[in-house]
């Protein structure tokens, strides 16, 4: 058996249908799939019942450890040459294990990242939201569009490695924070082969509410300064950007209130980029509705991560003075 299918899943039952029916579909049929209930109160034990003659899919429920650790139980039970990690609010295209197992013997991967997606019937909402967290006027395409895809960061939704990277480095060694960017900079150092492939996308049907969304940016920004712990390197300038752009704003407000004509240069800058990515969003997505939404998405991830950035910062230099 060549690959491993590992999916955590905490309350999410509804999702592993989606799931489960896209990987049923796959052109490349020689994988197993291992589910992992995350100490869930709503389990999805019923839904799995009804793949067990169409997927070699093999289910456990453990008590709630997060989902890097819920990984690691995944990967003692597989029997695949090689690991492949999705989230449940994933769907996968059909011919997406056989365009990965053809770029892993073509460029001798041990490991790999892959972007993701907004499908045509997703909500406006999950399509602003997509667009906010990959684009290049937002994040600088760092979630699956690098024109060096040996830099690629893998992120857990969409990810996967050897059993040998796995025997040799170990697994994710914290449940949720950045655990995913954490492993793809050990196994580098370690001296695997990562890569970014393209071709391997996911379509990511994310839950997210407004503030579910603007909750997640902020963690994210706190979590890059976590990594930065055990990997100085994974804080760069880029990652300080989005909190340039919270400060930028915030001084626009604090010079219109002063009634300062510097004001007016700030927001005629931030009125620029809005409308950039009104126009790029829209055009993208061919609506309208999509491209205003990505403008009220776009500036709140920014920001959100920003502050959680910062904030993260402040915290790690008084707890450095502090030890």
């Amino acid at each position: 058996m060549f690959f491993s299918i590992i999916i955590p899943v905490y309350n999410r039952p509804q999702e592993i249908k989606m799931l489960l029916d896209s990987l049923q579909l796959q052109e490349y049929q020689d994988f197993e799939v291992i589910i992992v209930e995350d100490g869930s109160a709503f389990t999805c034990d019923d839904c799995i019942l009804n793949y067990k003659n169409q997927l070699d899919v093999h289910y456990f429920f453990i008590k709630n450890v997060g989902q890097g650790f819920a990984r690691n139980f995944g990967m003692e039970k597989a029997k695949g040459e090689y690991f492949v990690f999705f989230d449940s609010d994933c769907i996968i295209p059909l011919g997406y294990l056989k365009s990965l197992k053809k770029a892993i013997k073509d460029r001798n991967l041990d490991a790999h990242g892959g972007p993701d997606a907004a499908a045509s019937d997703f909500s406006a909402f999950q399509k602003a939201i997509n667009y906010s967290m990959t684009a290049f006027l937002t994040t600088g395409g760092i979630r699956g569009k690098m024109k060096a895809p040996e830099k690629y960061q893998a992120r857990g939704y969409n990810m996967g490695f050897s059993k040998k990277v796995f025997d040799t480095v170990g697994g994710f060694i914290d449940p949720n924070r950045a655990e995913d960017i954490e492993l793809s900079l050990r196994l580098k150092k370690a001296g695997f082969h990562l890569e970014l492939v393209e071709e391997a996308y996911v379509y990511h049907r994310r839950r997210n509410s407004w503030k579910s969304f603007l909750d997640q940016s902020y963690s994210f920004g706190q979590n890059r300064v976590h990594v930065s712990r055990f990997h100085p390197e994974a804080l760069q300038f880029i990652h300080f950007m989005p909190s340039f752009f919270l400060g930028g704003w915030m001084l626009a407000v604090l010079f219109l209130l002063l009634a300062m004509s510097l004001y007016k240069w700030l927001m005629g800058l931030y009125g620029i980029w809005l409308l950039l990515v009104f126009l790029d969003a829209s055009i993208q997505e061919k609506s309208i509705k999509v491209g205003l939404l990505s403008i009220f998405t776009s500036f709140g991830q920014l920001s959100a991560y920003g502050l959680g950035l910062i904030t993260a910062c402040w915290s790690k230099t008084f707890q450095e003075k502090d030890g």
